[in-house]
């Protein structure tokens, strides 16, 4: 017959050991943070209900690759730089000074032209334009000058463009404009064949368009909601996908109105969780209590 104090002594062992498969909970929340070499911060996400309700689904992460999406494709997400609340993406639909490509618009929904619309500092070069372009009569005064360049540079400067010379020896016109032109006029409206962009136009005095950064830096601005009381407290910040009201994401059950560990701001999920482990507790802790008084 086993020694009493011995099977006390197994019993409490076992009872030590269940209770060891409850640790204390601590926040994973269920907001993937980078892809590939790209940290995703607030108020993007690659992942609905985190971030900000404002940029949902406006980021797409394919293997190792960020996508900025838009109703006219798919831009390739260059850098991301979180101080200066700047996003540069690239159109590998677009003309750059080493390639021409058909015909294509860049169209952003009403919602992305108001919270991340192109930076001041991305200059629209509309290329090879008739000379019954409205940029070049009614609303000549779209376009602009920059950094001394002129249209004549770019159809001589870049091997893409000089095609447009060769049907009439001379220059076709072409204008510098900023993205409201291209916002409110698509390319068939502004009657030119291609459009090409490039940014830090303030750093390219001088410099030739075979060094120029093809591309479009985007500008955003960060929802205040509170978002550093949910991520100091080890959260992460999201919002219900069906309301829209922001919430702190302790984990992939768990979520609170504004930080993790907060009893008085718990979610439902939470509390659910946690009365899980109360009562499994409560289980092992009265069956060892049993054991010990009457076998």
């Amino acid at each position: 017959m086993q020694h009493p104090l011995k099977h006390h002594l197994t019993l409490t062992l076992l009872a030590l050991i269940l209770l060891s498969h409850f640790p204390p909970a601590s926040p994973v929340t269920p907001c993937r943070t980078v892809c590939g070499t790209t940290a995703i911060n607030y108020p993007f996400s690659i992942d609905d209900g985190c971030g900000a309700p404002q940029y949902r689904s406006m980021l797409n992460c394919t293997g190792t690759e960020l996508f900025f999406m838009t109703t006219s494709g798919r831009y390739k997400v260059q850098s991301i730089d979180y101080n200066k609340q700047t996003m540069v993406v690239y159109d590998p639909a677009m003309s750059t000074c080493s390639i021409l490509q058909p015909h294509h618009d860049f169209v952003m929904t009403d919602v992305e032209s108001v919270v991340i619309p192109p930076s001041s500092d991305t200059v629209f070069a509309l290329l090879n334009c008739s000379i019954d372009s409205p940029v070049l009569n009614r609303y000549k005064n779209l376009c602009f000058n920059f950094s001394g360049h002129s249209c004549d540079e770019l159809y001589g400067g870049c091997n893409a463009f000089r095609v447009f010379r060769s049907f009439t020896n001379s220059s076709p016109p072409c204008c510098f404009t900023g993205y409201d032109t291209v916002k409110y006029m698509s390319m068939n409206i502004l009657d030119c064949s291609h459009y090409t962009s490039f940014i830090n136009v303030d750093g390219l005095k001088g410099i030739g368009p075979a060094d120029w950064v093809y591309g479009m830096k985007l500008s955003y601005a960060v929802p205040d909601t509170g978002c550093g009381r949910c991520t100091r407290s080890g959260g992460a910040c999201g919002y219900d996908t069906e309301t829209g009201i922001m919430m702190c994401l302790c984990s992939t059950s768990m979520n609170a109105t504004r930080e993790c560990g907060s009893n008085g701001d718990i979610g439902s999920g939470q509390k659910l969780a946690l009365r899980t482990k109360f009562h499994a507790f409560a289980l092992v802790v009265g069956a060892f209590i049993y054991f010990v008084i009457f076998i």
